[in-house]
């Protein structure tokens, strides 16, 4: 007979915080993470003890955050990857297992979302390039890592999604689908993945990193005076929830998605999430 498990003195004894937080000895594997929200998650899990593996298009700029996260102390990696393309998640995984022989963490940050002026005008090369970065790489590189994870001593995946998924405007439309399909995949995996993998999203509005370059900052000032905090976020501010997703802080937090939007969901016109 299935019984309910009974909370004992144990259970029930506070941890430290800082031992709640304590990513040392875990390694964690960041895609997008050599600039906006992939930086800053990356700068923070350094500083709590993680060894990392940085990954995006440009190889020298994955080189450079690297030697800056080794001056913090922990051992780091640049390793370049297209995260639409398979061939190159596969090499990713490799190289990263290879280099440390486990990954506890992995977050899916990287994203695009390209300009279009009308729905009509989108081609078929947009459509899939949105979708492949955006949704098919992330499949593919929670499949691998989180398969390995299972068989391992277990990890966590965190996807960065976009309020765009919940409420997307005409300029995102390919983006807002892929990132909806994120979030259906987050729950998905969760399932698939438990009970030793947890797998959750995070849900960002505006944030002010290099996206916020092409927006409309008028129109910004306007919407943000709307939200419960009356402005956009900074790149720092998503640190403290990949945290919490990543440590043991959160092992009762699976199938969540996360939303981090000064207060307000809603969908930036022209890329949403200030990845």
């Amino acid at each position: 007979m299935n019984r309910v498990h009974e909370i004992t003195p144990s259970d029930a004894a506070p941890t430290e915080a800082r031992e709640l937080f304590d990513l040392t000895g875990r390694v964690a594997l960041v895609t997008g993470g050599t600039r906006g929200l992939g930086l800053a998650i990356a700068r923070t899990f350094a500083s709590a003890g993680a060894d990392l593996v940085i990954a995006s298009r440009n190889e020298d700029a994955c080189a450079e955050i690297a030697t800056e996260l080794e001056t913090a102390g922990v051992r780091a990696l640049g390793c370049p990857c297209h995260v639409g393309r398979w061939d190159d998640i596969e090499r990713l995984v490799d190289t990263a297992y290879g280099a440390f022989g486990r990954v506890d963490v992995l977050v899916n940050n990287a994203g695009i979302a390209p300009v279009y002026e009308t729905l009509g005008g989108v081609s078929e090369e947009l459509f899939d390039k949105t979708l492949a970065v955006n949704l098919k790489g992330p499949f593919r590189l929670t499949a691998l890592v989180g398969g390995r994870m299972v068989a391992g001593d277990g990890g966590s995946v965190i996807n960065v999604s976009s309020t765009g998924a919940i409420r997307p405007t005409a300029d995102i439309v390919p983006y807002a689908a892929a990132k909806a399909g994120l979030n259906a995949m987050t729950i998905g995996f969760a399932d698939a993945l438990g009970p030793t993998v947890r797998v959750n999203a995070i849900m960002p509005g505006p944030f002010l990193t290099t996206i916020a370059n092409g927006w409309d900052m008028d129109v910004l000032g306007e919407r943000t005076r709307t939200f419960p905090l009356r402005r956009a976020g900074i790149a720092s501010e998503i640190a403290g929830a990949a945290l919490y997703l990543a440590s043991d802080a959160s092992t009762y937090t699976t199938g969540s998605i996360l939303t981090v939007d000064g207060g307000a969901s809603w969908a930036m016109p022209g890329g949403g999430d200030g990845r």
